[in-house]
């Protein structure tokens, strides 16, 4: 089965520091296979059979803590779950110059369409939606400080997710649809 493993908070501001290359090396060494990454903030794709998500995680967390010293959550996610997340992405949302389009994947503990309650949306601001193992948000730029999920960072809901752009979100569904191909 394919994976990625979307690790929170590593290589931002100069903290939490990883190298992509010697991460790949800590995840052949879990036993996970074809192991591809992608930029240097936590995308890595793999393979493996027999294990939960939740297993998985937890192995990595473990190993990433042996290898580098750094308690890293680790969120995973299969491939089908990346495609159902993708294809809820409208086609029309970007991350450029002009639109700010976030994929905020949840924690497994919070995955449910009540955890918008504990964000603040601005109708006439944000696009904001809920899919089984992420909230979907787009801001146009000029309105990101107007905004009401521009709030969620400090708060304990902030500390249950991990954030990629919209590109950087299709770009993992591609590579994980490239390595189920071969």
């Amino acid at each position: 089965m394919i994976y990625v493993a979307l690790l929170r908070g590593i290589n931002i501001g100069g903290r939490n520091k990883i190298d992509m290359k010697l991460l790949k090396q800590t995840f052949e060494k879990a036993g996970m296979n074809d192991v591809v990454t992608y930029i240097n903030t936590g995308n890595i794709i793999f393979s493996k059979e027999g294990q939960s998500r939740t297993d998985l995680s937890r192995v990595l967390e473990e190993v990433i803590l042996e290898d580098f010293g750094l308690q890293i959550k680790v969120v995973v996610r299969s491939l089908e779950d990346i495609r159902g997340i993708v294809k809820e992405i409208p086609d029309t949302w970007k991350n450029d110059k002009d639109m700010k389009s976030d994929v905020l994947f949840l924690w497994d503990e919070v995955d449910n369409e009540a955890v918008l309650k504990n964000v603040v949306i601005k109708p006439t601001i944000d696009n904001v939606k809920y899919v089984p193992g992420a909230i979907l948000w787009s801001v146009d730029k000029k309105n990101v400080t107007k905004s009401g999920m521009s709030r969620i960072v400090g708060s304990k809901l902030y500390k249950q997710v991990t954030v990629r752009n919209v590109n950087t979100a299709r770009k993992i569904y591609g590579l994980m649809l490239t390595q189920e191909s071969r």
